[in-house]
């Protein structure tokens, strides 16, 4: 049976629980592949500090992880948290033809999570977001133990990407 009185963890995937360091580089100078970007994604090594956290969480919370990757990406996202052994828990993803900065689509979903039970946490990679996420009330980890270099960054806040 779900407890929904638990307050509910949040968790990034990549960059926060996925190392997607291998697969910079399709994003890399003007013609970015972002198809070839997300089919790596099944290919991540966990990121032991996030997988920590989240172990931890999960204890009190219910996770949930929220997603900068589109819903074409689903069957390969579930696939890879179920092949790490990572917590069950609803995933919200981009719509696919929603190209919105992550900061916008990730704090919709926060504020829509946020009507019905408490958010204990939301631990996301990306700046941008948390530094909306904590201005809008909610209590952030900033994940900062994988290195996004500046081609993610971009893709992140102009191209609504990931």
């Amino acid at each position: 049976m779900r407890d929904d009185t638990r307050p509910l963890a949040v968790f990034d995937l990549d960059g926060t629980l996925a190392d997607s360091g291998h697969r910079q580089h399709f994003l890399e100078g003007s013609r970015r592949d972002w198809d070839r970007f997300f089919s790596a994604a099944p290919h991540d090594p966990p990121l032991e500090e996030g997988v920590g956290l989240l172990l931890t969480s999960a204890e009190e919370c219910e996770i949930v992880y929220l997603t900068g990757r589109p819903e074409r990406c689903r069957r390969d996202t579930l696939a890879w948290l179920q092949r790490h052994g990572l917590p069950k828990g609803s995933v919200h993803m981009r719509r696919d033809a929603d190209r919105r900065p992550a900061r916008r689509t990730k704090l919709e979903i926060l504020e829509r999570l946020g009507r019905d039970r408490e958010v204990r946490v939301l631990v996301d990679d990306d700046e941008l977001v948390c530094d909306a996420a904590e201005q809008a009330g909610f209590t952030v980890v900033r994940a900062r133990w994988a290195v996004a270099p500046p081609s993610l960054k971009d893709a992140q806040e102009r191209e609504g990407r990931t």
